[in-house]
């Protein structure tokens, strides 16, 4: 089997494909029309299928204990769950990520016409370091990953975006699923985008002690996240020299903390985008922005929103469309192909980035 492993995996930079003569030939291969044909070691097992979000993917039994099959799981950054008899098994001989609040396996099919994007061949490279924090919301420590560009110089003076997640994700997800670091060194080299500071912070909060809050993480960057990163890197403060963008959970919270704090945000993204959050029917009083026009114009440089046109939540999408219309506001609205997962979210920085910071 031909073993090729994505780059970038929260495991192993350069993974060794295991002990064949003692857990015989596991993995995976991406076929060249996109298909993945996997084998699975399941010693006893009466079935095993590759479920992907309800749609089922029986293997076949093969020789001894593997179990093989040739599937089609669309083009992209693919989560799975791997069920023996019906129960979920985390794989060592596939790739590991973190996402639906836990450890997944999954694919990273090629997408025609992106694979460049993220070549790290020939350019130079940023860096990506993990930071922790306190915080005086929660009460205890909180991670983030920092984003330098390449020639980074600490004398120099940056703007900064900060980046969020999606539910069930954590502050690693732009880099592994996303390749954030790796789109922006790419968009860098090729002088599509300004110099900035990337901030990724862990939006699936709660305090010490406590239960996850859904709009906990808006006061932590505000009350302790930024004033963090302006304390220790040399970051441009006034607001047009700071954006923030997010992936639906991140995007929700991207629309409360940038509509009411329209002095401090210059620049919004809302990718798989919500003005309003699908869990819950009302609180919507960071939309009041939206009834001063001229307020909303001069207060952002950049309001994006995009969406893939086939997500699920599509409907909501266009809920928010006819609420601006209404409105009377301006906003950059982008559809791509595909659904609500990686796809469309590494499409949507890779068009957003390059507008951010511009005179």
């Amino acid at each position: 089997m031909k073993k090729h492993w994505p780059l970038d995996i929260s495991v192993s930079f350069d993974p060794y494909y295991g002990e064949p003569d003692r857990d015989g030939d596991q993995g995976y291969e991406i076929k060249d029309d996109g298909r993945v044909f996997f084998r699975v070691k399941a010693p006893n097992a009466k079935e095993v299928v590759i479920d992907q979000f309800g749609t089922l993917f029986p293997l076949e039994k093969a020789d001894g204990d593997m179990w093989e099959g040739t599937v089609d799981l669309g083009r992209g950054f693919k989560y799975f769950f791997l069920k023996i008899d019906g129960a979920d098994v985390l794989n060592p001989y596939l790739p590991i990520g973190y996402g639906c609040c836990r450890p997944m396996n999954f694919v990273d099919v090629p997408v025609p016409g992106e694979t460049a994007w993220d070549d790290l061949a020939d350019i130079p490279h940023g860096a990506v370091t993990r930071r922790y924090y306190p915080s005086s919301v929660t009460g205890k420590l909180e991670i983030c990953l920092v984003y330098t560009p390449a020639g980074y110089d600490p004398a120099k003076q940056y703007p900064v975006l900060y980046l969020q997640h999606g539910y069930g994700e954590n502050e690693t997800g732009w880099v592994y699923q996303g390749h954030l670091g790796r789109i922006a060194d790419r968009l860098l080299a090729d002088g599509d985008m300004v110099p900035m500071i990337i901030v990724m912070g862990n939006g699936m909060a709660r305090r010490e002690g406590g239960e996850r809050e859904f709009e906990l993480f808006p006061r932590i960057i505000l009350e302790d996240l930024i004033p963090y990163i302006e304390a220790n890197y040399p970051v441009l403060t006034d607001k047009w020299h700071r954006a923030m963008a997010g992936l639906s959970m991140g995007s929700f919270q991207t629309s409360l903390v940038t509509l009411t704090n329209p002095d401090r945000f210059g620049y919004a993204g809302l990718f798989s985008g919500f003005l309003r959050a699908p869990w819950r029917d009302n609180g919507d009083a960071h939309l009041k922005i939206l009834d001063d026009v001229a307020r909303f114009r001069d207060s952002f440089r950049v309001f994006y929103r995009a969406m893939g046109t086939e997500d699920q939540f599509f409907d909501r999408f266009e809920d928010d469309d006819a609420l601006i219309a209404q409105k009377g506001v301006d906003m950059l609205r982008r559809t791509f192909p595909g659904g609500h997962d990686w796809s469309v979210w590494r499409r949507c920085i890779h068009d957003f980035l390059p507008m951010l910071f511009r005179d």
